[in-house]
């Protein structure tokens, strides 16, 4: 009996991606670092060790969420899918009655609720709920319809709309444009790999391009601002916008963090000025700027590293996509990648003046509990697929197979 014990216990942990888990170590370590520092050099009155514990204790929170998440086979999720997804909407409700108004007069979105001492972003934790919603209807409609059509495409697409909308109203309710761009960027993932036929694909993704330009066009003339005003966009977002394009310009006010993190980073150069050596300041790096803590501590060699293990974990994710046998899985891990994927390319781009700030976290080493823990669900529907595996009730649970 002891020995059947062993060697069941020894087959669940080989059907782990121990690559993965090597990855979350190396970021829990880089995170907690930088996390650190940022605070000791950021001239808060925050305690670091109190910021450290909090996030090791949101660390802790997710190994759980992975533990949990994994024993869950394809039929549980499939059973979960509309669950979650409901909680998400009452969520995603909820915050825009009961928002923090300190946290909403600093940054313009009412997207936290502060329960005591602790914050809490619904739209992080909402982002897992609607990958296995959205992953439910195309892999439910795919099985009725298994032979695509013009006709039966517009109709996927139209249920998945259908399950977007509801969210997309309420974030942008709450004035989140950077969360409302990682939900698209879902869709789309999903989207792609759904099967539509590139004869509907090929002018939606033409006039994406063509709605990308004209909004540049709009954000960066007077008489565009005076329209995207009228449809509501925020003060704050223009100086995003101003402080991206013209950085140096206006180092006194909306371009003054982010003039900032850009010279810190440039003063890492290749190797950096060492840990604990930081000498730029940089006002609330912790969150949304931690790469410039990396950049300037390690230099390009630390940037380039750091970069090179989400390229790693992204290409665990995907082959754990080609892995699974189940179309169900697949659409999940395809939202994950692009989740994770989407958050790394925004953060990165901002960090080194690519692209404006939008307020995204770098996905594991930013500051924030509600962020890790939704990036934490993620990785434990993707290591469920390997758990998964040797499960007799995998490929029946949901009767999709690929």
């Amino acid at each position: 009996m002891q020995q059947s014990a062993h060697r069941s216990s020894r087959s669940s942990a080989s059907e782990l991606d121990w690559g993965i888990i090597l990855i979350l170590i190396l970021f829990l370590l880089i995170g907690v670092s930088s996390l650190y520092l940022a605070i000791v050099n950021g001239g808060k009155d925050a305690s670091p060790i109190r910021a450290v514990i909090m996030q090791l204790l949101y660390w802790a929170i997710g190994v759980g969420a992975i533990v949990f998440i994994v024993r869950f086979d394809a039929s549980q999720l499939w059973r979960l899918a509309p669950i979650a997804y409901g909680v998400g909407i009452f969520l995603l409700i909820a915050v825009l009655f009961f928002y923090s108004r300190g946290i909403a007069a600093d940054t313009g979105a009412k997207s936290w609720m502060a329960i005591g001492p602790v914050s809490l972003q619904p739209s992080e934790l909402a982002k897992p709920a609607f990958i296995l919603m959205l992953a439910k209807t195309v892999a439910t409609h795919n099985r009725l319809f298994p032979v695509h059509t013009v006709r039966t495409d517009w109709m996927l697409i139209g249920k998945m709309v259908g399950v977007f909308l509801p969210y997309a109203i309420l974030i942008a309710a709450q004035n989140d444009l950077g969360t409302l761009l990682v939900f698209m960027a879902i869709l789309g993932g999903v989207t792609l790999v759904s099967g539509i036929t590139w004869r509907i694909l090929g002018p939606v993704v033409i006039a994406a391009a063509a709605f990308g330009s004209t909004l540049i066009f709009l954000v960066t003339s007077s008489v565009g601002r005076n329209i995207l005003g009228g449809m509501g966009f925020q003060a704050y977002q223009f100086q995003r916008i101003d402080a991206w394009l013209h950085p140096a310009q206006d180092t006194s006010n909306g371009g003054y963090q982010m003039y900032q993190n850009l010279k810190a980073i440039g003063s890492g150069q290749l190797f950096g000025s060492g840990w604990g050596n930081l000498r730029v300041f940089v006002p609330v790096r912790e969150s949304d700027l931690i790469f410039s803590v990396v950049g300037e501590s390690f230099g390009f060699i630390g940037g380039a590293f750091l970069i090179i293990l989400y390229f790693a974990l992204i290409y665990l994710m995907i082959r754990a996509t080609f892995k699974a046998r189940n179309a169900f899985y697949a659409y999940i891990a395809t939202g994950v990648v692009m989740m994770v994927l989407f958050h790394v390319f925004e953060n990165v781009g901002m960090s080194i003046g690519l692209l404006p700030l939008t307020g995204i976290p770098l996905p594991f080493i930013s500051q924030g509990g509600s962020s890790l823990l939704s990036n934490m669900i993620g990785v434990g529907l993707i290591l469920s697929i390997g758990y998964q595996q040797q499960s007799n009730t995998f490929n029946e649970a949901t009767g999709f197979s690929i």
